[in-house]
């Protein structure tokens, strides 16, 4: 068994990216039909395409909601981004429940948010460890977020439970790479000549090529960063995003994904709102700015987002909003193409092969 596995035939239900937010996940779950078990009286089953975890007030009792069912495996899920950090110790914005060092810079944004108990965190680990990076049948491919024929090739020849290791191992070589290149030293000076933090959002960067470049090296060098985190590209106007200022931008690789499985994936915070701003930049403009809220997309109109926000509640709090009015938790059956959300609303998906006109300038590979 590999690192890309196979979707049982039969109806799936598809849930989007959670964050943390455990009441939009038992609400959903509820609309669906599923017990807390993951069970469901027709015989449905659950897939996640992964990102449980993070920015949300309860990470924990996500995960502890879930991980049981895919252990027993009534349920299945991919690795999202935020699974990966977890497995490396990576501690990234947002993973305060689980991080000690997150926990000052994180409350501002996040607070309250629950904490997983230590004693808690090896079996977690364990379970998370265990699974895929992507899964497929004939009809249908479910990946965090992006399908490209040369990762998942890279992916499919590794073996089951090997993620953690083969990603340490990619960046290990995007890090002698960058070596070779100086870039480590170029950043430093780019740090001396901008001292301030990246995570200030009140201090908007100039273009840091040296930044840029090292931040390039570490997504593309390594296929399954790719897989779970995205195609970018140079971009020479800082954005903020995920917490941060970045020098790259995210590319809408489904424009040339020309394969007939369907790709559904999550990662992309999708609104389902079209005339809301976007919680997280610019990006959402060039990637679904075009894109009907409920719309399939890309080449032949056979990839959809499933993300639609729900780990933006966090912002929604606290600026004195409804969290539930902007920011969604959904699903998508399979094979009907029909969307669940956490609020009990269904909506028929809209154009499923149909190809995508690309509006000049909307970002491609």
């Amino acid at each position: 068994m590999s690192l890309v596995q196979r979707l049982p035939e039969g109806p799936l239900d598809i849930v989007g990216d959670i964050h943390g937010e455990i009441g939009a996940l038992r609400q959903l779950l509820a609309h669906l039909g599923y017990d807390d078990a993951g069970r469901h009286p027709e015989g449905r089953r659950l897939v996640f395409v992964g990102d449980f975890c993070d920015r949300g007030p309860d990470s924990p009792a996500v995960l502890r909601l879930v991980l049981p069912m895919l252990a027993s495996g009534q349920a299945l899920a991919v690795l999202g981004n935020h699974e990966i950090n977890l497995l490396r110790g990576d501690a990234k914005d947002g993973s305060g429940w689980y991080f000690d060092s997150r926990m000052a810079s994180d409350a501002p944004r996040y607070a309250p948010f629950a904490r997983l108990p230590m004693d808690e965190a090896p079996a977690m680990l364990a379970e998370l460890g265990r699974l895929p990076i992507a899964l497929e049948r004939a009809d249908l491919r479910v990946v965090h977020a992006a399908w490209m024929a040369p990762q998942i090739a890279t992916a499919r020849a590794l073996t089951a439970g090997s993620a953690r290791g083969a990603y340490d191992e990619y960046e290990d070589l995007a890090a002698r790479q960058a070596l070779a290149s100086n870039v480590a030293g170029r950043v430093q000076q780019e740090r001396e000549q901008w001292p301030h933090s990246l995570e200030d959002h009140d201090r908007r960067p100039p273009f840091l090529p040296a930044h840029s470049e090292r931040e390039l090296g570490k997504s593309m060098v390594n296929p399954l960063k790719v897989l779970t985190a995205g195609v970018e590209r140079e971009c020479r106007t800082p954005f903020y995003a995920g917490g941060k200022w970045r020098f790259v931008e995210r590319v809408a690789w489904w424009n040339d994904y020309a394969d007939e499985q369907a790709v559904i994936v999550g990662h992309y915070w999708r609104r389902l709102q079209p005339g809301d701003a976007p919680a997280h930049g610019p990006q959402a403009e060039n990637l679904f700015g075009h894109t009907a809220p409920l719309a399939w997309h890309g080449l032949r109109g056979n990839v959809f987002c499933v993300d639609y926000s729900v780990g933006g509640r966090w912002l929604a709090r606290h600026q004195g909003e409804d969290p539930a009015r902007r920011f969604k938790l959904a699903a998508m059956r399979w094979p009907e193409r029909e969307l669940r959300f956490d609020d009990g609303t269904r909506h028929n998906s809209q154009g499923f092969g149909v190809p995508m006109r690309v509006p000049a300038g909307q970002a491609g590979l």
